[in-house]
């Protein structure tokens, strides 16, 4: 029987869009725009959060 579990809250920094391309205004020598990768710094990358002990002190789980 599978185990489900509980979605975990998308990140309030990115609002689930972790990573993000963004183009350095040059170009490679065959002509397409040179690219760099940027994650968000506070979910790392994944676009999703992880509940600390005073989330759930909160809702009181």
């Amino acid at each position: 029987m599978p185990q489900h579990t509980r979605p975990r809250p998308i990140c309030g920094h990115c609002d689930g869009f972790p990573t993000v391309t963004i183009t350095t205004g040059t170009r490679t020598p065959d002509g397409q725009r040179q690219t760099i990768s940027a994650n968000c710094p506070a979910c790392h990358g994944t676009g999703h959060t992880t509940p600390t002990a005073r989330d759930h002190t909160r809702i009181g789980a």
